[in-house]
């Protein structure tokens, strides 16, 4: 297999597969003209997603699958990956993102513009094309978080700054890169003296919610994070979790309720953040009574 080398940038990719069905081999083929070195972690997945994968990588010595003996979590596995890599910039990437012609070279042309730029998000769109939600955010702080659940963000018109909407999708897409507070972990290029400075993935978040963490500590030792919008990425979303509902809002509920707590129980009064608390498991209760009723006709079908 005849590989193209004058667009690969020093960019070690990590992806951590969980099941991701034959996406990942997608992935792996849009990112092979890209970048150096791919690293895929495996969290013990029970499909045959790696199957392509294996028959490619003795053939492409920049390839490389670390499989795990169980499944140990994203952060974890974005760890492990780390521990792998040997470029100056890792991008880590969900396996059911498909990285378009050129966008590492964009992201990598915008982090290499100031030394002050330790991590850089691309656009997350949707296979229509349409811009996904994640993909630029502010940190959804308690009373942001407030003003989302009760619906006060609608007063945003007359009082941005009080009533401010984290979810920066809904507002105009920049013409240039903008710094931001926050990106998603789907699409991720991290400045490895950063990771030096701040730290590694916190693996005590098992699925969601350890991206805005990461954010937070970048944002804490005064690194820059900027969003490319000329840096498309079809986003497939869902993938690796849609078979296991349940299990997904428990651990994505159980790392919302930790991140609040490690960043801003010393900050906030403690009423409001027992309303946010008790928000969170609120909604992860709905959250199941609705997979339930979605549930239901199936199962009446095969009875």
């Amino acid at each position: 297999m005849e590989i193209k080398t004058y667009h690969q940038q020093p960019v070690s990719i990590v992806t951590v597969n969980y099941n991701g069905g034959s996406l990942l081999s997608q992935c792996v083929h849009a990112v092979l003209d890209q970048a150096r070195e791919v690293i895929i972690v495996d969290n013990a997945s029970s499909d045959s997603s790696l199957t392509e994968l294996e028959r490619l990588s003795p053939l492409n010595d920049r390839i490389q699958i670390i499989r795990l003996p169980d499944n140990r979590g994203f952060a974890a596995g974005c760890n492990t990956g780390l521990s792998a890599s040997t470029q100056p910039y890792i991008l880590f990437l969900n396996p059911d993102c498909i990285l378009q012609e050129n966008s590492l070279q964009r992201m990598v042309q915008v982090m290499e513009s100031d030394l002050r730029i330790g991590m850089v998000g691309g656009y997350l769109a949707n296979p229509d094309g349409s811009e996904q939600g994640g993909g630029r955010r502010a940190i959804p702080t308690p009373w942001r978080a407030f003003v989302r659940a009760f619906g006060l963000y609608r007063l945003a018109k007359f009082w941005p700054k009080v009533f401010f909407d984290f979810h920066l999708d809904q507002q105009l897409l920049p013409q240039k890169s903008v710094e931001v507070e926050a990106i998603s972990g789907a699409l991720m290029l991290v400045r490895r003296q950063a990771i030096d400075d701040v730290g590694s993935w916190d693996e005590n978040y098992f699925l969601h919610c350890e991206d805005l963490d990461w954010c937070m500590r970048f944002k804490q030792k005064n690194w820059k994070i900027v969003f490319v919008p000329d840096a498309p990425v079809i986003h497939h979303k869902g993938t690796c979790s849609r078979s296991r509902p349940f299990f997904v809002a428990w651990h994505k509920h159980k790392g919302m309720a930790r991140f609040y707590k490690k960043f801003f129980r010393q900050q906030y009064p403690i009423g409001l953040m027992t309303i946010v608390t008790a928000g969170i498991w609120l909604r992860f209760g709905v959250t199941v009574i609705y997979y339930i009723l979605r549930m239901l006709p199936k199962m009446g079908s095969r009875t």
